[in-house]
């Protein structure tokens, strides 16, 4: 069985168990290791934690079903990550999620505020891209790569968030975090009182501290997303 799918499907169970999901409508990817210009992406109509890696879809970069042709794919999920993988060959995974603390973050002018340790994972490494309607044609795809520019995230704006990684683990690793900070930021917010940002040199040096704690970012936490899955499903 291709490790890619194995973990893809890990991923989408791990999310459902986090409820970061949104019945069938969001989407979780990963480029094809053998097969740079292909990826897999489960089929429309599924809950997270129904996909199993034998129910994978395998899209060419082109938009052709390769492998699952009973299936069909979500056009939207086609125009989105198609064109991360065009423009980002070093990205292998691409997850798409819109809960409701992400897309009620992005809606607002400043967007993502550095005011928890979960949001300076992303201090001036984080994108924006003004709600374009469905994403059901290519030069939506298009504009978004060109928002994301050489981040690895971008919030879409009145909609939810795009979080890509150089393994399926980065990807995790990123979704876990901005979603902590989205929840974070909606509840400090809520109570109406002042709120303390860090120093701009500490948001600096943290970013960097965060994201170099570990050699492989996402990887110990990856394993204890497997335990927990193997645990759960």
């Amino acid at each position: 069985m291709s490790t890619i799918k194995h973990d893809l499907s890990i991923a989408y169970k791990a999310l459902a168990y986090l409820k970061h999901d949104d019945h069938t409508y969001t989407h979780l990817s990963a480029r094809d290791e053998a097969d740079q210009n292909a990826f897999y992406i489960y089929p429309f109509g599924l809950r997270f934690e129904e996909v199993e890696a034998d129910n994978l879809l395998k899209v060419s970069l082109a938009g052709e079903i390769l492998e699952g042709q009973e299936y069909q794919y979500n056009q939207t999920g086609y125009v989105l990550h198609g064109a991360v993988y065009q423009k980002r060959p070093e990205i292998q995974a691409v997850f798409h999620l819109h809960t409701p603390e992400s897309l009620a973050v992005s809606a607002l002018e400043e967007g993502l505020l550095p005011i928890s340790q979960w949001a300076l994972h992303f201090y001036n490494r984080v994108s924006y891209h003004n709600y374009d309607s469905l994403a059901l044609e290519d030069h939506q795809g298009s504009r978004l790569i060109e928002d994301l520019g050489s981040n690895y995230v971008v919030m879409l704006r009145n909609h939810g968030f795009v979080a890509c990684g150089r393994t399926i683990k980065e990807a995790m690793f990123y979704c876990y975090h901005l979603q902590r900070a989205c929840e974070t930021q909606c509840l400090i917010l809520s109570m109406g009182k002042k709120y303390v940002v860090p120093p701009k040199e500490i948001c600096e040096k943290a970013v960097i501290d965060l994201l170099s704690f570990e050699k492989n970012l996402g990887e110990r936490d990856w394993e204890a997303w497997k335990r927990l899955v193997a645990r759960e499903y």
